[in-house]
């Protein structure tokens, strides 16, 4: 264990970052951040070491760093094969030709963001909406003229409107873990914040869908060449909708994520002989003996000429995708923004951070603002949605406590900024995420409405007072007896 590093030398660190990332984004011809992360995570190495801090303990710091986000790491990796699996069978091209066929244009981007809702709530999980669903809305939207970043929008809000209030999310459980909150009490208390900010959300898509598709013409040429390019690329059936029936029913019974996603997989794979004749076409080659190569290295339907229309050369993007090496891209600026993170966390340089956001936090709407900055602000540095909960939640939970404000109030907070905003970080894993899943840039942002108002309708509730329950006396009391509980366990464990 080293020294306190001083505030200055922790704003040094960040301003490292900050600098890095905006030169390998804006100045470098790669655009990309693993370099800058690496960078910044060797001057957050140099000041703690300064500091009297022990390489073996940085190194410690990033290895728990990164093993936080194993689960995270192998659902990206089973993602990419679930995905390839999808596309072989013919059931992302199925959902995105039947998409085109019943969705209205005026009411697209609504209809985008209450599909991808329940999905999510039925799932718990984000990145499997926006991997699944999500990339078939994509196709959809792009067939009725829709901005890709529009769609997108739509998709992540509705994404992470079902992440944030499933009890089947990683999130939702651990944020009322912080808290010392209960599971339901803390889901039934975001349905005040997350539910008044989705029906803002659902209005804005509304409106934007409506003039959208008033001012532009949806040309049913288009749409007719486009759904006559998917059905020739791939086979379609109802059959191929199988898959996403299954690991919604795999949720249902509450199977793990993990075992869930490749049941997803193992099913894709049998309805691939319904797809064969295309899927030979494509890869050139026999099916059976590819099977394992399309998971790994995915693979691309449907031929476009030198001549073929804009609309459809974007639509062929969409009908390809890598398989499990696609996302090794995003898995490794994982691993980079891990190793950063992990020594700003070891060393307590982002708690020194959010410790200097207490101390100016006044009154109750002061604390929220004061919570949610810093979730905002973990999920810039530290790279990680878990760890925008977990810190947060450590730091603020004897402030709320000493207020007393009931737990659930903490862990609404935690995910009205955490969880729900770690997207709008490129090099988060979150934002990585998205934008593969995607296919899009940092465009979508200010159309995921519901992310950026969410935390704008929690604050305000903070300052008003709306919903923010107060504890009685006996359990602030109890509360208090557990604190000293504690302390004497700590004393104790250290005369031993």
């Amino acid at each position: 264990m080293g020294r306190k590093i001083p505030m200055w030398q922790c704003f040094v660190v960040m301003l490292a970052m900050v600098a890095f990332l905006i030169w390998s984004i804006v100045k470098d011809s790669g655009g990309e951040p693993h370099i800058a992360l690496i960078l910044a995570a060797i001057v957050a190495g140099i000041v703690a070491v300064a500091n009297g801090w022990k390489w073996a303990y940085l190194e410690q710091g990033m290895l728990a760093s990164i093993n936080r986000s194993m689960q995270a790491i192998l659902i990206l990796a089973i993602l990419g094969c679930l995905i390839a699996s999808w596309m072989a069978a013919g059931t992302i091209p199925s959902m995105m030709y039947y998409g085109i066929k019943v969705i209205s244009p005026k009411v697209f981007l609504f209809t985008a963001c209450i599909l991808c809702s329940i999905v999510s709530l039925a799932t718990g999980s984000s990145w499997s909406t926006a991997g699944s669903m999500g990339v078939a809305l994509i196709g959809v939207g792009t067939a009725l003229g829709f901005p890709t970043y529009m769609t997108a929008g739509a998709v992540v809000s509705g994404a992470y409107f079902g992440d944030k209030m499933s009890p089947l999310s990683d999130t939702t459980n651990l944020a009322p873990a912080m808290a010392g909150s209960t599971l339901f009490d803390h889901i039934k208390h975001m349905v005040y914040t997350t539910g008044t900010s989705m029906a803002i959300a659902l209005i804005a898509y509304a409106v934007m869908g409506f003039m959208f598709a008033s001012d532009n013409v949806v040309d049913l040429g288009v749409v007719k060449e486009v759904t006559n390019f998917i059905a020739d690329s791939s086979n379609i059936s109802l059959w191929a909708l199988i898959p996403p029936l299954v690991v919604i029913a795999m949720v249902a019974f509450k199977l793990p994520a993990i075992p869930g996603l490749i049941g997803g997989v193992f099913v894709a794979v049998p309805l691939m002989f319904l797809n064969k004749k295309h899927i030979e076409t494509a890869i050139d080659g026999n099916l059976t003996e590819n099977i394992f190569n399309i998971l790994n290295n995915g693979i691309e339907l449907g031929n476009v000429g030198e001549d073929a229309s804009p609309v459809i050369s974007q639509l062929s993007d969409l009908l390809s995708c890598g398989g499990m090496q696609g996302f090794m891209w995003t898995i490794s600026i994982i691993i980079c923004a891990m190793c950063f993170g992990g020594i700003m966390d070891c060393t307590g340089m982002m708690g020194a951070i959010a410790g200097l956001m207490l101390k100016v936090a006044k009154g109750t709407g002061g604390l929220v603002l004061a919570t949610e900055l810093s979730c905002l602000i973990v999920n810039a540095v530290c790279c990680d949605q878990y760890l925008s909960l977990v810190l947060p939640g450590r730091m603020f939970k004897e402030a709320f406590e000493d207020r007393k404000l009931a737990p659930k109030n903490l862990s609404r907070c935690l995910e009205d900024c955490g969880t729900i905003t770690s997207n709008f970080f490129p090099w988060n894993t979150c934002g990585a995420t998205m934008r593969q899943f995607l296919g899009v840039n940092s465009a979508y942002v200010p159309y995921a409405v519901l992310n950026w108002v969410n935390p704008i309708v929690s604050v305000i509730f903070g300052y008003t007072g709306i919903t923010m329950t107060k504890m009685t006396d006996e359990e602030y009391q109890k509360i208090l007896r557990e604190r000293e509980e504690e302390k004497e366990a700590a004393l104790k464990a250290l005369e031993a």
